[in-house]
């Protein structure tokens, strides 16, 4: 039988064990896959793990799906369980299905689902707001009280979007973290934040390193004894060799000083200049 979305995250993320007698058993191809899933990334050791503990255990929660009509059945939330389901060979699975009044309660369904369960991707949240936003008029006093996260989570998940595409790739893929991102933000020039980003890459800093790498670039910045003539390019440098980088110069020459402490950081100095 068919429930009606209710309120409050207790409503709407249904607890197997209280509620095995409410649940339905349809035919795995009546299951259309939702075009508003935010999810768009899926990890391919957590569906094989998934699809391992579905052929063993069975699926210990029933997917939540909508009637659309001609005996099919639109996906609400689950497509992790519908896509290990079918690799674990599974012809029946067990539902929920709910009534749904419009898209945007829908796409809140789909969204609260996935946070609650297996964390989305930053980006994906940030993307899931953004819809509910724009396209279905929710404020963000809205959407916080919908996923129970402050205004102040949600304004801060969405200004990562504003981030250069690569960076918005690397959080994607997990190259990078949340507050990476966030420190990012704070870095006003794109050339110098993709700059920042590829050294959080390539040498795998922890978040208290990249906050230190750019306070040290702020701090530079900020100084009124220094020079503005080259501070662009020190930054630059300065996030590119991991070291700090002083450029001087007169009317007729210039010197760019590079400072190291240990023979071993001169080397990695050497390799990334040659």
């Amino acid at each position: 039988m068919a429930k009606v979305l209710g309120k409050g995250l207790e409503a709407l993320i249904r607890n197997y064990k209280d509620d095995q007698n409410n649940q339905d058993l349809i035919l795995i191809e009546q299951i259309v896959v939702n075009q508003h899933q935010p999810r768009k990334y899926f990890d391919d050791k957590q569906l094989k793990n998934l699809t391992k503990s579905i052929k063993k255990n069975g699926i210990l929660q029933p997917l939540t799906v909508r009637k659309i009509g001609g005996n099919k059945f639109e996906l609400i939330a689950g497509e992790r369980r519908l896509r290990s389901a079918k690799a674990a060979g599974i012809s029946h699975v067990p539902v929920f299905i709910i009534s749904i009044n419009n898209l945007a309660e829908m796409m809140e369904y789909a969204l609260i689902e996935n946070i609650q369960r297996v964390n989305l991707n930053p980006l994906e949240e940030a993307e899931g707001y953004l819809v509910l936003k724009e396209k279905y008029n929710f404020t963000q006093e809205k959407i916080a009280l919908s996923v129970s996260k402050s205004r102040s989570e949600i304004a801060n998940k969405l200004r990562i979007l504003n981030l250069p595409e690569i960076i918005r790739k690397g959080l994607l893929n997990n190259k990078i973290y949340y507050a990476h991102a966030r420190s990012l933000l704070s870095v006003k020039k794109e050339k110098l934040m993709i700059t920042i980003y590829n050294k959080i890459v390539k040498n795998k800093l922890s978040i208290r390193q990249t906050e230190s790498l750019i306070m040290g670039l702020k701090n530079k910045r900020s100084s009124k004894t220094k020079a503005n003539a080259f501070l662009n390019e020190e930054e630059i440098l300065t996030a590119k060799l991991g070291t700090k980088v002083v450029i001087k110069s007169d009317k007729k020459n210039g010197k760019i000083t590079i400072s190291f402490t240990s023979k071993k950081e001169l080397q990695q100095i050497m390799e990334k200049i040659t």
